[in-house]
Formats: C-alpha cells, sequence, structure tokens
C-alpha cells in the first residue's frame, strides 16, 4: 500500500510531489553581499533532486536597519541577491519541488553591533533572561518601537517580498515563531505594549495583520503566503510563549481570517501533549482552522513521518534533512534512521561544506 507520504499534495494552486519537506533553517553563512556561500545553496538544489517535495530557504533577514540577529545572515533585497536566489528556485522547481522563502526580523534576538544600523528594537523594552550564546552575555534590553520603527519594519517586509516575487519562489512564508519579532509581539511574555499593539490577543496580533496586509498586494495569485508559529523561543526555550491552548486557538484562528495559503506548526516533538491537554500541537491547531498544516519536531523516520501525517497535511525536517542528503529515500525504502541531535546538526553553522 502506497504511503500518503508520498502522495501529492495541494495548496491553493500550488502542488507537492510528496508531503516531506525540507525545514527552513538559521544560517550564518553569508558574506558581505548577504548571498549564502554556494555550497549552502547547493543543499537546497540537492535536497530537491533528491526527492523532497518541498523546500525551504534559511530564515532571510528583511532589511539593513534592524532585522539582523546573528552574523553572515542573507537578504533578497538586490538584484545581484534576487538572481543568487533565482538560480536556486529554478533548480529547486527543475526537480519538481516546491520553492518557499522563510522571511523575518530577529527584534531583541540580537546584540549592539550586528545590525547596520545598531539598533535591537522590539515590541517592548524587555530582554531575554538568558545569556546571548553568540556573545557570552546578557541580551542587550531592546528600544521600544515606535510608529516609525514599525512603519520602517513593514516596508522592509515589503521590499523583501517583492524580491521573493523576483526570484520565483513558489511561495513567502513569514516567520511568526521562536521568539523572533513577530513572534514577540504575539507573546505577553515580550509584549508589554499598552498601546493598540499591546493586552488582548487581538491586539497582540494586530502587527501581524498589519504585515500580511502591506505583503499580500505585492505577492501575486500564484505565489503562496504561509506563515510558522511555535509555543517556544530560541531564547529563554522552556518558557511557554502562549498562557494555554485557549490563547492559542484565538491566535490560530486571527490567523485563519487573513489571505494566507496555510500554516506551519514549529514543535520540539510532533507528539508531545501541549498544555498539559494530552493532545499534540497539530491536533489543538487543527481544532480551529481549514487550513493546511505543516509540522516538524523530531520527524526522523517513515514511521515518525506517517505518524505526524494524522494530524497534518505535511511533515518537515530539520536536522535529518540536513545530515542526510538520502533521507527521503530512506524514508520510502523504511530504513532504520536515527534521532539526531541539535549538537550533530552544528556543523549548519560552520564552514564545513554540507553532505
Amino acid at each position: 500500500m502506497t504511503s500518503q507520504l508520498f502522495s501529492p499534495f495541494t495548496i491553493k494552486n500550488k502542488t507537492a510531489k510528496n508531503r516531506i519537506g525540507v525545514a527552513p533553517m538559521t544560517r550564518m553563512s553569508a558574506a558581505g553581499d548577504s548571498i549564502p556561500r554556494e555550497d549552502v545553496l547547493a543543499f537546497l538544489k540537492t535536497r530537491a533532486e533528491n526527492g523532497a517535495g518541498m523546500v525551504y530557504t534559511e530564515a532571510i533577514v528583511t532589511d539593513y536597519e534592524s532585522a539582523q540577529g546573528y552574523p553572515g545572515q542573507a537578504r533578497i533585497l538586490n538584484q545581484v541577491q534576487v538572481d543568487a536566489w533565482k538560480n536556486v528556485t529554478d533548480a529547486i522547481q527543475s526537480h519538481g519541488a516546491m520553492s518557499i522563502c522563510q522571511v523575518f526580523h530577529c527584534g531583541r534576538m540580537a546584540y549592539e553591533g550586528i545590525n547596520p544600523a545598531n539598533r535591537v528594537i522590539a515590541p517592548s523594552p524587555v530582554a531575554p533572561m538568558q545569556e546571548n550564546p553568540m556573545t557570552g552575555m546578557a541580551y542587550p534590553v531592546p528600544e521600544p518601537m515606535s510608529r516609525f520603527d514599525m512603519d520602517h519594519v513593514l516596508n522592509g517586509f515589503v521590499e523583501t517580498a517583492k524580491g521573493v516575487v523576483a526570484a520565483g519562489f513558489d511561495g513567502l512564508e513569514l516567520h511568526c515563531a521562536h521568539g523572533y519579532l513577530l513572534s514577540q509581539f504575539l507573546s505577553s511574555y515580550s509584549n508589554r505594549r499598552t498601546d493598540t499593539y499591546g493586552g488582548s490577543m487581538e491586539n497582540r496580533y494586530r502587527f501581524i495583520h498589519d504585515v500580511i496586509q502591506a505583503v499580500k498586494p505585492v505577492i501575486p495569485e500564484d505565489c503562496l503566503l504561509l506563515v510558522r508559529i511555535s509555543n517556544w523561543g530560541i531564547a529563554d526555550m522552556d518558557v511557554s510563549l502562549f498562557s494555554d491552548a485557549s490563547e492559542w486557538q484565538t491566535m490560530v484562528q486571527l490567523f485563519s481570517r487573513e489571505p494566507i495559503d496555510a500554516i506551519s506548526v514549529s514543535t520540539y516533538d510532533f507528539s508531545a501533549p501541549a498544555f498539559d491537554m494530552g493532545r499534540n500541537m497539530a491536533q489543538i491547531t487543527r481544532d480551529v482552522t481549514d487550513l493546511p498544516l505543516l509540522i516538524c519536531g523530531k520527524i526522523h523516520d517513515r514511521k515518525t513521518a506517517e505518524e505526524a501525517l494524522k494530524d497534518a497535511d505535511f511533515v518537515l525536517s530539520g536536522k535529518s534533512m540536513l545530515l542526510n542528503p538520502d533521507w527521503v529515500a530512506d524514508i520510502e525504502a523504511d530504513r532504520e534512521l536515527p534521532l539526531y541531535k541539535s549538537d550533530e546538526a552544528g556543523v549548519a553553522y560552520t564552514t564545513t561544506p554540507l553532505p
């Protein structure tokens, strides 16, 4: 019997040849031109050639002012950058895979001097509690965003979306997860504003609504618009970004009213009970939306991939796709495969070429 994993799946007007994709991952390989190393771009092409139905870029920062949080991050804001990514999208699509560009602003997940404008901004002047692993020092207290700052950030998303379209991507994903800027607005853990962008879930969601409404007009109908959400951040990882399942579901319902095409749910473990409810995050999300769901988190072999598809429509893998170029074929052959640990994926942040 053919596995559902290897059946086509259509999101709006785009069809993936199977339901297995390369998850977006933060990378730090770009030089001064904000273009990733050639071996990093080749990794994306190779995974498409080797059977992935969907291939995400690394997370792309949205401006030259305040979006950057790590050294060596990529952009898609000028013709040279667009041309480099066009070469990638052409290759991915030539192998019958869907190409998705994830874009984001790091917000408070940054440090002094990393941005060209030397600014760290966020919804509120609240820094993560843990030290920054990049510097070994405390994260700086960010500047609370003014209306002027918010408009600049919106413009960065719009200009980046234009670059995504020019490079021929099949879709654009807004990174609203992992404690980066859009996630910072969503969570009361980082958003302490007292204006119309803080307080209730509806108010905390408002800036994302503004981003979607700004970006949508520059995206043609044949380009998908997705969002990624999570209940965890890369700093203070043990903190739940939402108070309970009800708050999470309210957020999902707000997204579902928008002109978006799918929701990607990022978890530590796709099967883990969420919010002490005895049900996993995909199930809790599915209760309140009919949008296609993508899921990731400890999906490492055929058994876990098929289990994840019981509650979602598409599975994504980061570490397994990163470290095993033949992962899709190995899944199809139902080979015994390891569950990689995060430290094993550290090669992604070195100059060592990827397999």
